[in-house]
């Protein structure tokens, strides 16, 4: 009898209960209710919590990289290739650039920044930026927000005083890594910094200004809110500007590889050119590298050795040297001897006329030879 009454008071309680937990929505499908509806609260940008954890990753262990080389590029946004991050220079029906969100999460307090540092990039609570100090450094205006504090600053910052226009190009901080449990190469941008490009009253050419670093784990949840089309040829927005980086979409020289010295390519190949066969020594044995790792399969060692033979043929056919006469053709035979050159024009060669002048006698004795050419009178 007492087993019978706690059980009717356990489905008594239930029932009170699971109202309380679950809710009917209009289309009769019953949802789980999240206490406190901590889940479900957005903000202004429209980011709920449960959609910024879902663009979280988490970090993995260095254990299983077996290598890894960290790359500074810089990203220039006169180039074609790279256009999608500065379009549109105002926000529009179509969105706004890269540069405007993080102004704006910035100016929010929704993001932290940090100290560019010439060489030393260190994302820690000491060189995080003070944001009016930034904006005050760099001329932009902004004025208090509603609900600022002390500990939590809020600005705000009119679309035309955002100096987009002279924001030309980033410092990204690219990664390149060797997963051994997955067995593949990765590249991930770690950081992005924006970099002004603005002239004095006088002219002349422009200066670059790095204003801070973001790290993108920060900004990533936002950017991939923003899709842009990055063909003229077709207006879809595709892709969004966390697709840009992660697909490598972007085109930047590098500037800068993480060594022992801590120098920059310019300070280690003073020379242009010694600094661009530098860059592309670097990007060929980053190409390379992941190429290299494997055995190549049957059908790629077939393509391998139908190449070599191609290559074969083909040098042991001719060798060619232009001369005045035509193009002089030099077989070569099976134990790769030069054989006679023939003329590949039909042309004959015609020997050089003899001179009829007789030559003249050499006497024993010791008197002068006289001259067998007529002298006139």
């Amino acid at each position: 009898m007492k087993t019978l009454k706690y059980i009717l008071a356990s489905v008594l309680l239930m029932g009170i209960a699971m109202p309380c937990a679950l809710a009917q929505d209009e289309s009769g499908v019953v949802r789980r209710r999240t206490p406190g509806g901590r889940n479900t609260e957005k903000d202004e940008t429209g980011m709920t919590e449960r959609m910024k954890a879902f663009y979280e990753e988490r970090e993995q262990s260095d254990a299983n990289v077996e290598w890894m080389r960290v790359i500074y590029r810089s990203i220039d946004l006169t180039d074609a290739t790279n256009m999608a991050l500065y379009y549109p220079e105002l926000p529009n029906e179509d969105g706004q650039n890269l540069f405007f969100i993080i102004m704006r999460l910035l100016a929010d307090g929704k993001i932290p920044a940090y100290e560019y540092l010439d060489g030393r990039e260190l994302f820690t609570e000491q060189y995080r930026i003070n944001v009016s100090e930034m904006l005050d450094r760099f001329h932009v205006l902004y004025t208090e927000a509603k609900g600022s504090t002390e500990r939590n600053p809020r600005f705000t910052i009119e679309e035309s005083d955002v100096p987009a226009n002279e924001v030309l190009s980033y410092y990204i901080i690219e990664r390149m890594e060797f997963d051994r449990l997955e067995g593949k190469m990765k590249k991930k941008v770690t950081a992005i910094c924006p970099v002004l490009h603005r002239t004095d009253d006088f002219g002349g050419d422009a200066v670059r200004y790095p204003m801070f670093w973001v790290e993108m784990d920060d900004i990533r949840p936002y950017i991939s809110q923003q899709y842009v089309f990055t063909d003229n040829d077709n207006n879809l927005a595709r892709y969004n500007l966390e697709d840009f980086f992660v697909m490598g979409m972007y085109k930047g020289s590098i500037y800068k590889t993480k060594n022992l010295r801590n120098l920059s390519m310019v300070q280690m190949f003073p020379d242009p050119e010694d600094l661009k066969r530098a860059q592309d020594s670097i990007e060929n044995r980053l190409e390379s590298f992941d190429r290299n790792l494997w055995i190549p399969s049957r059908e790629e060692l077939q393509a391998i050795a139908e190449a070599r033979e191609a290559a074969a043929d083909s040098t042991a056919l001719t060798s060619v040297s232009d001369e005045e006469d035509g193009i002089i053709i030099r077989d070569r035979d099976e134990n790769n001897q030069e054989k006679e050159p023939k003329n590949k024009r039909s042309k004959r060669t015609k020997k050089p006329k003899t001179s009829n002048v007789k030559k003249a006698k050499v006497s024993n004795s010791g008197s002068a030879v006289r001259s067998v050419r007529r002298r006139k009178g």
